[in-house]
């Protein structure tokens, strides 16, 4: 599943196996993802394969009796048999017969799956195929109007209810997928189903083709990247130069010698706080990546004071107003779209006109303090490039990274004049996943050999 585990965990989920009662997976499963598993982000994929290959077993051998009214063992019974099945589905939830829930789920799954031995289909089809029958959004209404009491006229207890019955929903979705999962291993076994099921961990989902969890569980684990790269930034500037020579110092070290020089002293640097200018194309083709970046942005202005933040797509405008600590990051992201200038003409990236506007109207943001991030395909739509504003703006920053989410292989392809902005930047990284993010800062922390600079 791709999860990182160090041979002194091995060690360690052996020696707590000694001690494990093994008859029940529950147990198992307990003791190896607290001895193997070190990141809350990966107990979704070891959770899978532990099921996959330790914890499941079906109750498809089980005699198959009637359990509600209306079904006769196929699956083009009639509708009245929904129906009963919310009912029982309901009636098992309420009463919290996990054994009866168990029986429903896989006579559903006899029922309305159609899953045939050794046909090669994933079982997220066989799952889809049962919740078209299972309507999830009638279960929760029915669980709804069973848990709701009279005395429940208040929003909190109304919130408490809902949540209450999203929890058992979500719980015959999970009954589901296990039992899926288990009818598959039986007929294939469980190195095929594993190899077929294969959770991508968070930092490896593309981020151009996450879905809404995938990015909500991303987002969720920029916050520790973003304190990450703030200090790694910081040290860059600790770890420069010594300071200027202190003659005072020097003088009054060397009587210990003789009066011979051989000890320089220097005055300690002063270290300024770092500063951060994100440019960020927003444009449709950049969508999901521009989210990332606000996000990132968003979690990096918690950690420092001297963040500002450009949008821009044929046009560019400050938006760092949106993205403040004390405004939600949803709200901040509409709030923009709607109220900053980055459209000028016919809303296709501009990357020559951004940075002509970013010199024009905003070189006071950018000092020898400042490290500029920009982020986009550099997909320039065929316009001018405008090199000679970004030659200015390298210049005068102290250093400048660039983040570019299409895969390098594409660089230079159609109208993307990557490697024209890459031969003026510090460090050009692909970023798609969070672990490239993550390769990232860790080079940003490295003293980078400056490029020689095209005078402006």
């Amino acid at each position: 599943m791709g999860i990182p585990v160090s041979m002194v965990e091995v060690l360690d989920a052996a020696s707590a196996i000694e001690h494990t009662d093994l008859e029940d997976p529950r147990y198992l499963k307990a003791t190896l993802g607290a001895t193997l598993i070190k990141n809350a982000r990966h107990y979704d994929a070891f959770e899978s394969a532990f099921d996959v290959f330790f914890g499941l077993a079906t109750s498809a051998t089980l005699p198959e009796e009637t359990l509600f009214d209306g079904v006769v063992g196929q699956p083009g019974d009639i509708q009245a048999s929904d129906s009963d099945l919310l009912d029982s589905l309901v009636d098992a939830l309420m009463t919290d017969q996990r054994d009866e829930l168990r029986r429903l789920i896989s006579r559903a799954v006899s029922l309305y799956a159609g899953m045939q031995p050794g046909r090669p289909v994933g079982g997220r089809y066989y799952t889809y195929r049962v919740l078209r029958r299972i309507d999830t959004d009638e279960l929760l209404a029915r669980l709804l109007a069973a848990l709701l009491t009279v005395e429940d006229e208040g929003e909190i207890d109304q919130r408490l209810r809902t949540n209450e019955a999203e929890s058992l929903v979500q719980s015959v979705r999970d009954e589901l997928e296990r039992e899926v999962t288990a009818r598959l291993v039986a007929d294939r076994g469980p190195r095929q189903v594993a190899a077929s099921r294969r959770i991508p961990l968070v930092e490896d989902v593309d981020l151009m083709h996450a879905t809404r969890a995938e990015i909500e569980d991303v987002e969720r684990a920029i916050g520790p990247l973003a304190r990450k790269l703030a200090t790694r930034l910081a040290q860059r500037r600790k770890h420069g130069a010594k300071g200027r020579l202190d003659v005072r110092r020097t003088i009054r070290r060397s009587l210990a010698h003789g009066g011979v020089l051989i000890d320089p002293q220097f005055r300690a640097p002063r270290t300024a706080k770092p500063q951060i200018v994100v440019l960020c194309d927003v444009s449709g083709s950049m969508a999901t990546f521009a989210r990332f970046t606000m996000q990132l942005t968003y979690a990096i202005a918690a950690e420092l004071s001297k963040v500002r933040v450009f949008g821009f797509i044929d046009g560019l405008d400050e938006v760092t107003g949106y993205f403040g600590t004390d405004v939600d990051f949803a709200d901040g992201l509409i709030t923009m779209s709607r109220e900053a200038d980055l459209v000028r003409r016919d809303g296709h990236s501009d990357y020559g006109q951004s940075f002509e506007d970013m010199w024009e109207n905003y070189a006071d943001a950018i000092t020898p303090r400042t490290s500029v991030i920009i982020t986009g395909d550099a997909r320039n739509n065929y316009r001018r490039p405008g090199v000679d504003y970004l030659d200015r703006i390298v210049e005068r920053s102290r250093a400048t990274f660039w983040l570019n989410p299409e895969p390098r292989r594409y660089w230079d392809t159609g109208d993307s004049i990557m490697s024209m902005y890459a031969d003026r930047c510090d460090i050009v990284e692909q970023v798609r996943t969070l672990r490239q993010l993550e390769a990232f800062v860790e080079r940003a922390a490295l003293p980078t050999m400056r490029r020689p600079r095209i005078a402006s």
